[in-house]
């Protein structure tokens, strides 16, 4: 697996693969909107070909993973990705990575409990500010679930 760290070489492609995925490069997460352009971040090469990429930010001693997309399930990619992101922490002595989903994202649900990430919060209908942000999010998610609320989890990384 060819995982690379994003920097001025591959950061359009970057973003090329940012905006087809997330349909735009800014995020909104518990009512902040993130330009997804200036996050640090690992990708995923076949050839030369983005298949899996990883974005987040560290404030003082939290690490927040931001986005996590992987082409190819069940190859090890998101964990790959995920790991990229629990060493850099641990290198900047992050005492927690946290994230946030929605909660039609059962995929991602599962995929960071089996991981060791906790749920730690519920913010209820949190998709209504949202929105006023990023008009562009869509009503209903994965398995046509009504999006609404964010969930957000976290890996305590003092005590392990």
């Amino acid at each position: 697996m060819d995982i690379k760290a994003i920097s001025s070489e591959n950061r359009r492609q970057i973003d090329d693969f940012i905006s087809s995925h997330w349909f735009s490069t800014d995020m909104v997460v518990k009512g902040e909107l993130v330009d997804m352009t200036v996050l640090d971040g690992f990708a995923v090469y076949d050839n030369e070909a983005v298949i899996g990429l990883v974005t987040y930010r560290i404030r003082s001693n939290e690490c927040e993973i931001m986005s996590l997309d992987s082409l190819r399930g069940k190859q090890g990619i998101g964990t790959a990705l995920v790991n990229k992101v629990i060493e850099i922490a641990r290198e900047k002595k992050c005492t927690k990575i946290k994230l946030v989903t929605t909660n039609d994202n059962i995929n991602a649900i599962r995929f960071y409990q089996k991981r060791g990430f906790d749920m730690t919060n519920l913010y209820r209908n949190a998709l209504n500010v949202s929105r006023e942000l990023k008009p562009s999010i869509p009503l209903l998610g994965d398995f046509d679930i009504p999006i609404k609320h964010e969930i957000e989890f976290e890996m305590d990384l003092k005590n392990q």
